[in-house]
């Protein structure tokens, strides 16, 4: 993108035609014939030649308004400013998360692949990933690569921690992920079916926690009411699936998302999980600003180049025609 920094020079063109006018007045014959025939008439490549030296200035006089202009040459930058927020999944991968109430997986596939949409809306966060089940375990400190964050969240299986259900202790672990965050935003989504049954801390204890640092938990109960089918692996029928009645702590749930800010939702099927997650990214939007500027090349130099060659060919070219005429 070319530019000028200051057009103003611009008005100096008008000395061209001013030039040509002097030029052309001081060639004027002083003395006047009363009859032009006597006057020989001069060769057409005489008569270029002679005004040869006056269009080298006139094209030097332009170059060198041009240069004046400034003439620069522009490069556009642009730079995204993200503010993003820091964002712990704590995801429960205990036993009772094999229920195969939310067709046609169970809730954990489908916990899965709900959060990895989720992480992948997420532009400009840093995600960090949680797992408990008896204990916890920090599957990814906070990133902003969501690949890799959604490829850990692919090979979750269960069976890599000792079953149980320890809430407390999982969400304390993504707790601690956050508490050295210089984030604006720290927020923690927790996703469990069941109730705490053992780990050191208690869930209302690690919220309190959470709270103190400013961060905001989100709770998401999953599973359906009453009895939920269930496999069991029988070492000689098979695979069998049993009716189980898993037990969910939506008080505690309610009350962990209380004391730091956040929201419950209770998720009984596929859609509404996904809904629940969609609802979270909205709440929690992340900033975008984008800087836009230019920067500028001074272009002058060829400009006055090429005034300085006119000016010598004007130069050369004067001297070879007064040559000529003595």
């Amino acid at each position: 993108m070319m530019h000028f920094a200051s057009p103003g020079y611009f008005a100096l063109l008008a000395l061209v035609p001013l030039l040509w006018w002097w030029e052309l007045k001081k060639k004027r014959p002083a003395l006047r014939y009363s009859d032009t025939g006597l006057l020989p008439e001069p060769a057409p490549v005489e008569r270029i030649i002679s005004r040869l030296p006056l269009v080298l200035y006139s094209l030097a006089l332009v170059f060198i308004t041009v240069a004046l202009a400034r003439p620069q040459k522009g490069r556009q930058f642009e730079e995204l400013e993200t503010r993003g927020i820091d964002i712990v999944l704590c995801l429960d991968i205990s036993g009772s998360m094999q229920a195969l109430d939310f067709a046609p997986g169970d809730r954990l596939s489908v916990a899965k692949e709900r959060a990895k949409e989720f992480v992948s809306k997420r532009k400009g966060d840093r995600i960090g990933l949680v797992v408990f089940s008896a204990t916890s375990l920090t599957q990814c400190p906070l990133t902003l690569d969501h690949k890799i964050v959604t490829d850990i969240i692919d090979r979750l299986r269960f069976g890599i921690l000792e079953d149980g259900t320890a809430i407390g202790m999982g969400l304390a672990s993504a707790v601690a992920r956050l508490k050295d965050s210089k984030a604006k935003e720290k927020v923690i989504i927790l996703l469990t079916d069941g109730v705490n049954n053992t780990g050191d801390i208690d869930p209302l204890t690690a919220a309190q926690t959470a709270a103190a640092l400013g961060i905001k938990v989100y709770t998401i109960g999953v599973g359906s009411k009453g009895p939920v089918p269930f496999p069991i692996d029988d070492p000689i029928f098979g695979r069998r699936y049993v009716q189980v009645e898993v037990d969910l702590d939506t008080e505690t749930l309610q009350r962990i998302a209380d004391i730091t800010g956040g929201k419950f939702f209770l998720a009984t099927d596929p859609q509404a999980l996904k809904r629940i997650y969609d609802e979270i990214d909205r709440l929690e939007p992340s900033t975008f600003k984008t800087r836009r500027w230019t920067v500028y090349q001074e272009r002058a130099q060829m400009p006055m180049l090429w005034a300085l060659i006119s000016l010598l060919a004007g130069s050369l070219s004067s001297m070879f025609i007064l040559r000529r005429l003595v």
